[in-house]
C-alpha cells in the first residue's frame, strides 16, 4: 500500500491488523482443505501444545484460545475499529484482572520452555500464533521482566533460578525494576559505589539507585552493587536479585517534565538479598550485566525488535490520521515530511528484525541492538516533534476543568497526548543508555575502532576520584 493511499484512507497498522484479522476463521467450522483436530473446550490452563506440534495445529488451537478466553467485547471492537476501539472498551485496569490468563496460557513468550512459562515451540511457530493474537493487542506485561531481567537469567541462571523466577516473571505474578543507575554512575555505570558484603548466607546491601523506572510498582529488582573495590571498577561488581519489599529498601517518586510519576530513586540500607539470588560469580556482574543492557538497548528499540515499542507518543500512523482530521493531508510539505518518517519507521523495523531473530534462537541481542537504540530514539522524538506541528496552536494551550497544580496526576492527564508524547520522548536519547555511549557501543564493538581512551582502565575502583 503506497505512502499517497494511506495518507487518503487508512494506516499501515490498521490494515495490517484488517489483513491478519481476515486470515482467521471465526465462524468456527473448516474449509474444505483444511483439518479437522477434533478437540473440545479448551481444559487446561496452558496451551496443549509442543515442539513436535504442527504448526497449522499450533495456530487452530490458538484461534480456538482466543475465542474461550479473549473477552467477547474486545474480540468485537478488534473486529469492528482495530486497537482505537479496544482502547474504548478495555482499560488497563481491565486488562491487568484478565492477563492470568494469558499468562497461565503460554502464548506471552512461546519459545520459553513449559518449565519456564512458555509452550517451547520454534520461532517460526510463535511467529505464526503471535499473527492470530496481534489484531487484539495483548500486550505482554512486566517488560522490565521479560527482557532486562530474563536475559541475564537465561545466560547466567542456574538451572533453580531460572524455574524459581522465569514462570512468575510471564504471568506477571512479581513485577521487576532495575537497579543500575546511580547518582555518579549513569553512563560511567562501572564507577557504582553501591556496596555489598556477605555476611554468613547473605549478602548486606547499602546505597543509592536513581531513574528506577517503575520502582514503586515492582516485587524485585535487579542489582548491581560493588563487592571488591580493590579491583578495577569493572571487575569488582556483583549481580544480585533483590526482593523490594523489605526493611531497609525505600522508593522516592521523581516527577518527570510530563508530570507523570514513571521513575524514581531507591535508597538501600543494609538490605539482605539471600546467596541463592545471586545472579553469576562474585565479582563478575559485569559480564552478566552485558545481557540485560543489550536487552534493555533492544526493549527500547521500537517495533518489529521483539521490545515493548516507542517510549512516548505513538507512531507515523497515529499522525497520517491527525493530518487528515485536521485538513492538512494534502499540503505537500506535510506530505514531505510525514513520508519521510514513515520511510524511516519501516527502515528502523527491518533492522530491528535481525535482533529479534537473535532473541528467537536464544541469544543475547548483543552490540548490534545499540543500532536499534540509537536509530530509535531520534526517530521518536522527530515523530512527536511533527505530531505536535501538526496539533499547531493547540499544543500551546488547552481547556482544563479546575485548578490544575503542576506537581500533580490531574497535570499530566490534562495534556493533549500529542503534548505529553512529545515531552516523553525528551528522554529516549537518555534512557537506555545514551545515544553517545551507544555509539561508542557500535564503533568499538560492531566496527572494531579503537576504545576511547581511558587513564583509569585497569586502576583499582578505590583510587579513582569520584565526585
Amino acid at each position: 500500500m503506497g505512502l499517497a493511499r494511506l495518507l487518503r484512507k487508512t494506516t499501515f497498522s490498521s490494515s495490517a491488523v484488517v489483513s491478519c484479522g481476515e486470515c482467521i476463521d471465526r465462524s468456527g467450522t473448516t474449509g474444505p482443505d483444511e483439518p479437522t483436530y477434533g478437540w473440545g473446550p479448551m481444559e487446561h490452563e496452558r496451551l496443549p501444545v509442543d515442539a513436535t506440534t504442527p504448526v497449522e495445529e499450533c495456530v487452530a488451537l490458538t484461534e480456538r484460545w482466543v475465542e474461550e478466553h479473549v473477552p467477547e467485547a474486545w474480540r468485537d471492537a478488534a473486529a469492528r475499529g482495530g486497537n482505537a476501539a479496544i482502547r474504548e472498551v478495555r482499560g488497563r485496569a481491565d486488562y491487568e484482572a484478565w492477563y492470568p490468563v494469558f499468562g497461565a496460557s503460554g502464548l506471552v513468550m512461546p519459545t520459553w520452555a513449559p518449565e519456564y512459562g512458555g509452550l517451547g515451540v520454534s520461532p517460526e511457530t510463535a511467529g505464526a500464533m503471535r499473527a492470530v493474537l496481534t489484531p487484539f493487542n495483548l500486550r505482554a506485561l512486566n517488560p522490565l521482566g521479560l527482557n532486562n531481567t530474563a536475559a541475564a537469567v537465561f545466560a547466567y541462571g542456574t538451572e533453580e533460578q531460572k524455574r524459581r523466577f522465569l514462570g512468575p516473571i510471564v504471568r506477571n505474578e512479581e513485577k521487576w525494576c532495575q537497579l543500575f543507575s546511580e547518582p555518579g554512575a549513569g553512563s560511567d555505570l562501572a564507577s557504582l559505589a553501591t556496596k555489598a558484603v556477605l555476611d554468613g548466607d547473605e549478602w548486606i546491601v547499602s546505597g543509592q539507585k536513581v531513574w528506577t523506572t517503575w520502582g514503586s510498582d515492582a516485587d524485585f529488582a535487579i542489582l548491581l552493587a560493588r563487592t571488591d573495590p580493590s579491583l578495577a571498577k569493572n571487575k569488582g561488581i556483583t549481580y544480585f536479585l533483590i526482593d523490594m519489599h523489605q526493611p531497609g529498601v525505600e522508593v522516592r517518586p521523581l516527577r518527570h517534565i510530563g508530570g507523570e510519576v514513571e521513575f524514581n530513586e531507591v535508597f538501600l540500607d543494609q538490605a539482605r538479598v539471600p546467596e541463592f539470588q545471586r545472579l553469576g560469580d562474585v565479582n563478575d556482574g559485569w559480564r552478566v550485566a552485558g545481557a540485560t543492557l543489550s536487552s534493555e538497548r533492544q526493549m527500547v528499540a521500537g517495533a518489529g525488535s521483539g521490545g515493548s515499542g516507542r517510549v512516548g507518543g505513538s507512531g507515523v500512523d497515529r499522525l497520517l490520521t491527525l493530518a487528515r482530521d485536521r485538513g492538512i493531508a494534502d499540503d505537500p510539505h506535510v506530505r514531505q515530511r510525514l513520508g519521510a518518517l514513515w520511510s524511516e519507521e519501516r527502515i528502523r523495523a527491518w533492522t530491528n528484525q535481525r535482533v529479534a531473530s537473535n532473541l528467537a534462537a536464544g541469544q543475547t541481542p548483543g552490540p548490534a541492538a545499540s543500532i536499534g537504540k540509537v536509530h530509535q530514539a531520534g526517530l521518536n522524538q522527530r515523530v512527536q516533534l511533527a505530531a505536535v506541528d501538526l496539533l499547531g496552536v493547540d499544543a500551546l494551550a488547552w481547556d482544563v476543568d479546575g485548578e490544575v497544580p503542576d506537581d500533580s496526576d490531574a497535570y499530566y492527564e490534562s495534556l493533549p497526548f500529542e503534548v505529553s508524547g512529545m515531552l516523553r520522548s525528551r528522554a529516549n536519547t537518555i534512557e537506555g543508555g545514551t545515544t553517545e555511549i551507544n555509539k561508542n557501543v557500535l564503533g568499538e564493538r560492531v566496527l572494531g575502532l579503537p576504545r576511547e581512551p581511558d587513564a583509569w582502565l585497569g586502576k583499582p575502583w578505590s583510587e579513582i576520584p569520584r565526585s
